[in-house]
Protein backbone atom coordinates (compact mmCIF):
# COMPACT_ATOMS: atom_id res chain seq x y z
CA UNK A 1 0.00 0.00 0.00
CA UNK A 2 1.22 3.38 -0.83
CA UNK A 3 0.06 6.82 -0.28
CA UNK A 4 0.39 8.06 -3.93
CA UNK A 5 1.45 7.10 -7.46
CA UNK A 6 4.82 9.12 -7.67
CA UNK A 7 6.00 11.05 -10.69
CA UNK A 8 9.26 9.44 -12.48
CA UNK A 9 12.32 10.17 -9.82
CA UNK A 10 10.15 10.98 -7.18
CA UNK A 11 9.40 9.25 -4.27
CA UNK A 12 6.08 7.40 -2.67
CA UNK A 13 5.59 6.21 0.83
CA UNK A 14 5.18 2.21 1.67
CA UNK A 15 2.02 2.58 4.38
CA UNK A 16 1.65 -1.49 4.67
CA UNK A 17 3.08 -4.71 3.44
CA UNK A 18 1.47 -8.01 2.85
CA UNK A 19 1.99 -11.12 0.94
CA UNK A 20 -0.24 -13.33 -0.83
CA UNK A 21 -1.31 -15.69 -3.81
CA UNK A 22 -1.02 -14.17 -6.94
CA UNK A 23 -2.25 -14.75 -10.96
CA UNK A 24 -4.68 -16.29 -12.44
CA UNK A 25 -4.92 -19.85 -11.79
CA UNK A 26 -3.45 -19.89 -8.30
CA UNK A 27 -6.26 -16.77 -7.23
CA UNK A 28 -9.17 -18.40 -8.81
CA UNK A 29 -8.64 -22.39 -7.27
CA UNK A 30 -7.88 -20.83 -4.14
CA UNK A 31 -11.09 -18.68 -4.26
CA UNK A 32 -13.19 -21.62 -5.27
CA UNK A 33 -12.25 -23.19 -2.17
CA UNK A 34 -12.65 -20.13 -0.59
CA UNK A 35 -16.31 -20.18 -1.90
CA UNK A 36 -16.83 -23.51 -0.90
CA UNK A 37 -17.60 -25.10 -3.86
CA UNK A 38 -17.72 -28.51 -3.19
CA UNK A 39 -15.90 -30.21 -6.23
CA UNK A 40 -12.17 -31.22 -6.49
CA UNK A 41 -9.68 -28.83 -7.24
CA UNK A 42 -5.83 -29.47 -8.46
CA UNK A 43 -3.10 -26.65 -9.57
CA UNK A 44 -0.91 -27.66 -12.49
CA UNK A 45 2.39 -25.15 -12.98
CA UNK A 46 5.93 -24.76 -12.15
CA UNK A 47 7.30 -23.07 -9.47
CA UNK A 48 11.11 -22.64 -8.08
CA UNK A 49 12.92 -24.78 -5.67
CA UNK A 50 13.02 -22.20 -2.76
CA UNK A 51 11.08 -20.44 -0.10
CA UNK A 52 7.72 -19.18 -1.84
CA UNK A 53 7.26 -22.24 -4.01
CA UNK A 54 7.29 -24.37 -0.28
CA UNK A 55 4.84 -21.81 0.26
CA UNK A 56 2.65 -22.07 -2.47
CA UNK A 57 2.38 -25.90 -2.08
CA UNK A 58 1.61 -25.66 1.81
CA UNK A 59 -1.27 -23.41 1.02
CA UNK A 60 -2.58 -25.65 -1.95
CA UNK A 61 -2.32 -28.27 0.71
CA UNK A 62 -3.88 -26.22 3.48
CA UNK A 63 -7.09 -25.34 0.87
CA UNK A 64 -7.42 -29.33 -0.52
CA UNK A 65 -5.95 -28.32 -3.90
CA UNK A 66 -4.44 -31.13 -5.46
CA UNK A 67 -0.86 -30.28 -5.54
CA UNK A 68 0.53 -33.20 -7.66
CA UNK A 69 0.36 -31.59 -11.36
CA UNK A 70 2.47 -28.44 -9.11
CA UNK A 71 6.45 -28.91 -10.54
CA UNK A 72 9.45 -27.20 -9.25
CA UNK A 73 12.35 -26.48 -11.08
CA UNK A 74 16.29 -25.01 -9.70
CA UNK A 75 16.29 -22.94 -13.25
CA UNK A 76 14.42 -19.77 -11.71
CA UNK A 77 13.07 -18.67 -9.08
CA UNK A 78 8.74 -18.53 -8.02
CA UNK A 79 7.33 -16.12 -10.23
CA UNK A 80 6.11 -12.95 -8.10
CA UNK A 81 4.39 -9.39 -8.64
CA UNK A 82 5.34 -6.37 -6.78
CA UNK A 83 1.52 -4.64 -6.11
CA UNK A 84 1.20 -0.98 -5.58
CA UNK A 85 -1.81 0.18 -4.62
CA UNK A 86 -2.82 3.68 -3.83
CA UNK A 87 -4.73 3.35 -0.55
CA UNK A 88 -7.00 6.60 -1.54
CA UNK A 89 -8.09 4.95 -4.97
CA UNK A 90 -7.29 1.23 -4.26
CA UNK A 91 -6.09 1.79 -7.88
CA UNK A 92 -3.02 -0.72 -8.55
CA UNK A 93 0.02 -1.23 -10.80
CA UNK A 94 1.93 -4.36 -11.17
CA UNK A 95 5.65 -5.05 -11.45
CA UNK A 96 5.85 -8.73 -12.46
CA UNK A 97 8.76 -11.42 -12.10
CA UNK A 98 8.36 -13.98 -14.54
CA UNK A 99 10.13 -16.19 -12.89
CA UNK A 100 9.98 -20.16 -13.39
CA UNK A 101 6.44 -19.44 -15.07
CA UNK A 102 8.46 -18.31 -18.12
CA UNK A 103 9.94 -21.96 -18.49
CA UNK A 104 6.26 -23.16 -18.39
CA UNK A 105 5.39 -25.81 -21.27
CA UNK A 106 3.35 -28.04 -22.74
CA UNK A 107 5.34 -31.21 -21.79
CA UNK A 108 4.12 -29.74 -17.85
CA UNK A 109 0.62 -30.90 -18.24
CA UNK A 110 -0.39 -34.39 -18.30
CA UNK A 111 -4.06 -33.99 -19.02
CA UNK A 112 -4.67 -37.60 -19.88
CA UNK A 113 -4.52 -38.35 -16.33
CA UNK A 114 -7.06 -35.69 -14.89
CA UNK A 115 -10.59 -36.36 -14.59
CA UNK A 116 -11.76 -33.04 -14.24
CA UNK A 117 -14.28 -30.81 -15.94
CA UNK A 118 -13.01 -27.36 -16.40
CA UNK A 119 -9.40 -26.60 -17.73
CA UNK A 120 -8.59 -22.96 -16.57
CA UNK A 121 -5.69 -21.41 -18.47
CA UNK A 122 -4.20 -17.94 -17.15
CA UNK A 123 -2.69 -15.93 -18.42
CA UNK A 124 -2.36 -15.74 -21.73
CA UNK A 125 0.36 -13.15 -23.03
CA UNK A 126 2.38 -13.54 -19.56
CA UNK A 127 3.10 -17.70 -19.83
CA UNK A 128 6.36 -17.06 -22.43
CA UNK A 129 6.84 -21.07 -24.14
CA UNK A 130 3.05 -20.90 -24.27
CA UNK A 131 3.08 -17.87 -25.80
CA UNK A 132 5.31 -18.17 -28.63
CA UNK A 133 4.12 -18.42 -31.98
CA UNK A 134 5.09 -21.17 -34.37
CA UNK A 135 5.66 -20.86 -37.97
CA UNK A 136 2.15 -21.85 -38.59
CA UNK A 137 0.80 -19.07 -36.62
CA UNK A 138 -0.03 -21.14 -33.54
CA UNK A 139 0.56 -20.90 -29.71
CA UNK A 140 1.68 -23.98 -27.74
CA UNK A 141 -1.04 -22.49 -25.64
CA UNK A 142 -3.78 -23.40 -28.15
CA UNK A 143 -2.53 -26.69 -28.71
CA UNK A 144 -3.08 -27.23 -25.13
CA UNK A 145 -6.71 -25.77 -24.91
CA UNK A 146 -7.19 -28.03 -28.40
CA UNK A 147 -6.12 -31.25 -26.38
CA UNK A 148 -8.29 -30.37 -22.81
CA UNK A 149 -11.16 -29.76 -25.50
CA UNK A 150 -10.89 -33.29 -27.19
CA UNK A 151 -10.52 -34.84 -23.78
CA UNK A 152 -14.09 -33.57 -23.23
CA UNK A 153 -13.31 -31.22 -20.64
CA UNK A 154 -15.10 -27.09 -21.06
CA UNK A 155 -12.14 -24.75 -21.38
CA UNK A 156 -11.56 -21.33 -20.18
CA UNK A 157 -8.79 -18.74 -20.49
CA UNK A 158 -7.76 -15.28 -18.71
CA UNK A 159 -6.41 -12.32 -20.28
CA UNK A 160 -3.42 -9.73 -18.79
CA UNK A 161 -3.43 -6.64 -18.93
CA UNK A 162 -0.01 -5.99 -20.35
CA UNK A 163 1.89 -3.96 -22.69
CA UNK A 164 3.17 -6.69 -25.28
CA UNK A 165 2.75 -5.53 -29.29
CA UNK A 166 1.59 -8.62 -29.99
CA UNK A 167 -1.22 -9.30 -28.14
CA UNK A 168 -4.07 -9.70 -30.84
CA UNK A 169 -1.45 -12.16 -32.75
CA UNK A 170 -0.75 -14.51 -29.43
CA UNK A 171 -4.55 -14.35 -27.94
CA UNK A 172 -6.18 -15.45 -31.49
CA UNK A 173 -4.88 -18.79 -32.26
CA UNK A 174 -6.19 -19.88 -28.66
CA UNK A 175 -9.72 -18.66 -29.11
CA UNK A 176 -11.11 -21.52 -31.40
CA UNK A 177 -10.46 -23.79 -28.65
CA UNK A 178 -11.81 -22.11 -25.95
CA UNK A 179 -15.29 -22.24 -24.30
CA UNK A 180 -15.34 -19.21 -22.10
CA UNK A 181 -13.19 -16.06 -21.88
CA UNK A 182 -12.50 -13.68 -19.09
CA UNK A 183 -11.19 -10.40 -19.94
CA UNK A 184 -11.70 -6.45 -18.81
CA UNK A 185 -12.46 -3.79 -20.55
CA UNK A 186 -8.90 -2.91 -21.22
CA UNK A 187 -8.14 -5.79 -22.48
CA UNK A 188 -10.79 -6.52 -24.58
CA UNK A 189 -9.59 -3.36 -26.30
CA UNK A 190 -6.22 -4.43 -26.95
CA UNK A 191 -7.29 -8.00 -28.45
CA UNK A 192 -10.37 -6.10 -30.81
CA UNK A 193 -8.96 -2.70 -31.22
CA UNK A 194 -10.16 1.06 -30.44
CA UNK A 195 -10.57 2.91 -27.14
CA UNK A 196 -11.35 0.57 -24.24
CA UNK A 197 -15.47 1.45 -22.78
CA UNK A 198 -17.54 1.10 -19.85
CA UNK A 199 -20.24 1.31 -21.55
CA UNK A 200 -22.17 -2.04 -21.81
CA UNK A 201 -23.49 -1.42 -25.69
CA UNK A 202 -19.80 -1.11 -26.55
CA UNK A 203 -18.55 -3.59 -24.62
CA UNK A 204 -21.01 -6.42 -26.36
CA UNK A 205 -20.30 -5.08 -29.88
CA UNK A 206 -16.32 -5.56 -29.10
CA UNK A 207 -16.94 -9.37 -26.83
CA UNK A 208 -19.62 -9.85 -30.12
CA UNK A 209 -16.16 -9.51 -32.40
CA UNK A 210 -14.29 -11.92 -30.28
CA UNK A 211 -17.16 -14.30 -30.62
CA UNK A 212 -16.52 -14.04 -34.33
CA UNK A 213 -12.49 -15.07 -33.97
CA UNK A 214 -13.81 -18.37 -32.54
CA UNK A 215 -15.04 -18.27 -28.63
CA UNK A 216 -17.56 -20.93 -28.66
CA UNK A 217 -19.88 -20.59 -26.06
CA UNK A 218 -19.60 -16.68 -23.96
CA UNK A 219 -17.41 -14.09 -23.55
CA UNK A 220 -17.58 -12.66 -19.87
CA UNK A 221 -15.86 -9.15 -19.65
CA UNK A 222 -15.74 -6.86 -16.15
CA UNK A 223 -15.04 -3.40 -15.06
CA UNK A 224 -15.05 -1.50 -12.22
CA UNK A 225 -18.77 -1.38 -12.29
CA UNK A 226 -20.17 -4.72 -13.74
CA UNK A 227 -19.73 -7.49 -15.80
CA UNK A 228 -20.87 -8.70 -19.11
CA UNK A 229 -21.82 -12.32 -20.23
CA UNK A 230 -22.18 -12.41 -24.19
CA UNK A 231 -23.10 -15.58 -25.48
CA UNK A 232 -22.25 -17.34 -29.28
CA UNK A 233 -25.75 -18.22 -28.98
CA UNK A 234 -27.04 -14.97 -28.89
CA UNK A 235 -27.88 -14.82 -25.31
CA UNK A 236 -26.63 -11.59 -23.09
CA UNK A 237 -26.69 -11.15 -19.27
CA UNK A 238 -25.28 -7.97 -17.60
CA UNK A 239 -24.87 -7.63 -13.19
CA UNK A 240 -24.20 -4.79 -12.38
CA UNK A 241 -21.35 -4.43 -9.46
CA UNK A 242 -21.46 -4.57 -5.79
CA UNK A 243 -21.99 -0.64 -4.28
CA UNK A 244 -18.71 -1.18 -2.48
CA UNK A 245 -18.16 2.27 0.17
CA UNK A 246 -15.17 3.90 -0.82
CA UNK A 247 -14.07 3.43 2.55
CA UNK A 248 -14.27 0.10 2.59
CA UNK A 249 -12.07 -1.10 -0.44
CA UNK A 250 -8.81 -1.62 0.64
CA UNK A 251 -7.25 -2.73 -3.22
CA UNK A 252 -8.48 -4.16 -6.50
CA UNK A 253 -5.77 -6.65 -6.70
CA UNK A 254 -7.34 -10.33 -7.40
CA UNK A 255 -10.81 -8.77 -8.31
CA UNK A 256 -11.07 -10.31 -11.39
CA UNK A 257 -9.94 -13.25 -10.49
CA UNK A 258 -12.42 -13.65 -7.40
CA UNK A 259 -15.17 -12.92 -10.18
CA UNK A 260 -13.73 -15.34 -12.50
CA UNK A 261 -13.99 -17.83 -9.47
CA UNK A 262 -17.73 -16.94 -8.41
CA UNK A 263 -19.00 -17.44 -12.16
CA UNK A 264 -16.84 -20.71 -12.73
CA UNK A 265 -18.65 -21.80 -9.21
CA UNK A 266 -21.88 -20.97 -11.00
CA UNK A 267 -21.21 -22.91 -15.25
CA UNK A 268 -19.89 -26.12 -12.95
CA UNK A 269 -23.50 -26.54 -11.23
CA UNK A 270 -24.96 -25.67 -14.02
CA UNK A 271 -26.77 -22.22 -12.99
CA UNK A 272 -28.29 -19.89 -15.29
CA UNK A 273 -26.03 -17.01 -16.62
CA UNK A 274 -27.45 -13.86 -14.49
CA UNK A 275 -26.99 -16.57 -11.61
CA UNK A 276 -23.31 -17.13 -12.32
CA UNK A 277 -22.56 -13.53 -12.75
CA UNK A 278 -24.18 -12.43 -9.39
CA UNK A 279 -22.12 -14.65 -7.82
CA UNK A 280 -19.16 -13.51 -9.59
CA UNK A 281 -19.30 -9.93 -8.44
CA UNK A 282 -20.30 -10.41 -5.11
CA UNK A 283 -17.43 -12.57 -4.44
CA UNK A 284 -15.38 -9.73 -6.97
CA UNK A 285 -16.75 -7.14 -3.97
CA UNK A 286 -15.90 -9.31 -1.34
CA UNK A 287 -12.30 -9.82 -2.06
CA UNK A 288 -11.53 -5.54 -2.25
CA UNK A 289 -11.95 -5.44 1.35
CA UNK A 290 -8.35 -6.85 1.59
CA UNK A 291 -4.90 -5.82 -0.38
CA UNK A 292 -4.18 -9.18 -1.39
CA UNK A 293 -6.08 -11.62 -3.52
CA UNK A 294 -8.27 -13.97 -1.62
CA UNK A 295 -8.19 -13.29 2.35
CA UNK A 296 -11.18 -11.76 1.98
CA UNK A 297 -13.06 -14.26 0.13
CA UNK A 298 -15.77 -16.06 1.99
CA UNK A 299 -18.41 -18.94 1.22
CA UNK A 300 -20.76 -18.18 -1.74
CA UNK A 301 -23.43 -17.31 1.01
CA UNK A 302 -21.69 -14.98 2.26
CA UNK A 303 -20.80 -13.48 -0.70
CA UNK A 304 -24.29 -12.75 -1.61
CA UNK A 305 -25.42 -11.60 1.63
CA UNK A 306 -22.95 -8.80 1.18
CA UNK A 307 -24.22 -7.89 -2.41
CA UNK A 308 -27.65 -7.94 -0.81
CA UNK A 309 -26.98 -5.92 1.98
CA UNK A 310 -24.90 -3.36 -0.07
CA UNK A 311 -27.10 -3.53 -3.42
CA UNK A 312 -26.09 -3.43 -6.91
CA UNK A 313 -25.34 0.11 -9.08
CA UNK A 314 -28.05 0.62 -11.61
CA UNK A 315 -28.22 -0.79 -15.02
Amino acid sequence: MIDVWPAQDALANITAQSEGNGGGAYNVTKNLAKLGCGFPLAGVGLIGRDGDGEAILRDCEAHGIDRSGIQQTTLAPTSYTDVMTVSGTGRRTFFHQHGANALLDEAHFDLDRTTARIFYLGYLCLLKKLDLLDAGGRTRASRLLEQASGLGMTTVADLVSNESGDFSAVVNPSLPHVDYLFLNEYELARLVGGEASKLPAQLEKQAREVLKRGVRRAVIVHWPEGALCVGADGAVALQPAVRMPAKAIAGAAGAGDALSAGFLLGLHEGWPLQRCLELAVCAAAASLRHATCSLAVESQQNCLALGAELGFYSR
